[in-house]
């Protein structure tokens, strides 16, 4: 059973590429590669737009959301809701979960920090 496309990425070449999403594939049983590099491509989800190659901040900040596990799926809203774009919005709310011991991934994805 196929599915419409949805993006997946590869860090290190900073590139990203819509491909149809077939659950099995998250299972390990048949993973996307590269075209560039021939490393597995990370599911990111249907609603990402991906950083300018050249904006290595922008990647960075998608590096450390796609390794919290954080993704870029459409929501009843349309969009995935709030994700940072910057690194400063990213440590600002990894100092928001260090100190309240609110899970990473749940912080990261915070529009808005309590006071």
């Amino acid at each position: 059973m196929s599915h419409a496309n949805t993006s997946y990425v590869c860090l290190p070449c900073r590139a990203s590429y819509k491909r149809r999403y077939e659950a099995h594939h998250e299972k390990g049983l048949r993973r996307h590669v590269c075209p560039r590099c021939a490393g597995a491509l990370i599911h990111v989800g249907s609603a990402f737009a991906a950083p300018r190659r050249r904006d290595t901040a922008a990647w960075r900040t998608l590096s450390v959301l796609l390794h919290a596990g954080v993704r870029f799926h459409k929501s009843c809203c349309g969009g995935p809701g709030y994700r940072p774009r910057t690194l400063r919005e990213v440590k600002e709310r990894m100092a928001y979960a260090e100190a309240t011991g609110e899970p990473f991934a749940r912080a990261l994805v915070r529009a808005e920090l309590p006071h």
